[in-house]
């Protein structure tokens, strides 16, 4: 075995003769570790925190309602064009559509309550391209549509500790429903607005959403003895029915949105059971019923409805786009 030494002391006298001190490697890093321990570390700042947990997350285990504002953006990326299965939708002139996202920006505002809460108004900034796969004039045919999402959320974290450090100081108290549209190429609430969703668990209504500003609809998390996100269990029937008005005379396209964590299928598409004439529009109610998948991951995620215009994904003008969406996070218990 052949052992590497370090030159580390020198100039050391004996009997009027230099004498170098020679230490093995392994010390001598063992000396400059104890040197850096006497480093003063820099710590971050209560806000400084709260920001690096919603443009980072908090832990990175799905067991955290404190990442439920990091994972936004892979919850609603499609990742390209998925296919539609068999009656999954009467669009049968589509082979697959779906969004990508390119990039993504918060604003974040932060307001304080005394010392221990924090009131957090986020607004994300979503730039991505709606793909496209159909039929026209008999042709297989790819269209792109860029856009631009916003999305606006609001949540609280609350002080559970007066340590040192700020990542021991706060956890997230209460989150709201997540409220977003189209800003371009066109303005989704001008086209297409929900104002209600109501979720059925196993035929009992559980949860209303109250719209058009869903973010008034907020969730005390579990953590502070609160009812916590909505739960469902594996294998429960969901029914979503959702309430929106319309200017459009073409019945507009609901779906809902699975995050893509859960292997399989991606996106439900919901039927129209009522259209009512309302001033220069109509009023739409849209339902879908689905089941949980023994194939779903545990865990907390967002899930998304989508209402766009008919001409959106059937039209193939860039300009084109147009919709209004609504996330709500829940939870997948085993």
């Amino acid at each position: 075995m052949i052992q590497i030494f370090c030159q580390y002391v020198c100039k050391t006298q004996h009997g009027g003769k230099m004498k170098y001190l020679y230490l093995p490697v392994f010390l001598v890093f063992s000396l400059f570790t104890a040197c850096s321990d006497n480093v003063t570390e820099v710590e971050e700042t209560d806000d400084q925190f709260i920001r690096s947990v919603i443009y980072n997350g908090y832990a990175g285990q799905n067991n955290e309602d404190d990442d439920l504002i990091f994972s936004e953006r892979n919850d609603f990326s499609d990742g390209g064009p998925v296919g539609n299965l068999i009656g999954d939708t009467p669009l049968d002139s589509l082979i697959a559509w779906g969004r990508i996202v390119n990039n993504v920006n918060r604003n974040i505002s932060i307001s304080s309550e005394g010392d221990t809460i924090k009131n957090v108004n986020i607004t994300t900034t979503v730039n991505g391209t709606l793909i496209i796969i159909g039929v026209l004039n008999s042709v297989v045919d790819t269209i792109y549509k860029p856009y631009i999402n916003e999305f606006r959320r609001l949540a609280v974290f609350k002080r559970i500790a007066r340590t040192p450090r700020p990542r021991f100081n706060w956890r997230l108290y209460k989150i709201s429903v997540l409220d977003g549209e189209s800003k371009s190429p066109q303005i989704g609430t001008q086209f297409v607005e929900m104002n209600k969703i109501e979720v059925f668990i196993n035929g009992a209504l559980r949860y209303t959403f109250n719209g058009p500003d869903f973010t008034q609809n907020i969730f005390t998390t579990r953590f502070f003895g609160g009812e916590g996100i909505p739960e469902v269990n594996i294998n429960d029937e969901v029914k979503l029915k959702v309430y929106l008005y319309s200017t459009q005379q073409q019945a507009d396209l609901v779906n809902w949105h699975w995050s893509r964590r859960f292997p399989g299928r991606f996106r439900e598409s919901f039927q129209l059971v009522s259209e009512t004439p309302s001033g220069s529009g109509w009023e739409r109610v849209y339902e879908k019923t689905f089941n949980i998948s023994s194939s779903h991951q545990i865990g907390r995620f967002n899930g998304f409805i989508s209402a766009i215009t008919r001409e959106s994904l059937w039209d193939d003008n860039p300009s084109k786009l147009a919709g209004d969406f609504v996330a709500t996070p829940y939870r997948v218990k085993p």
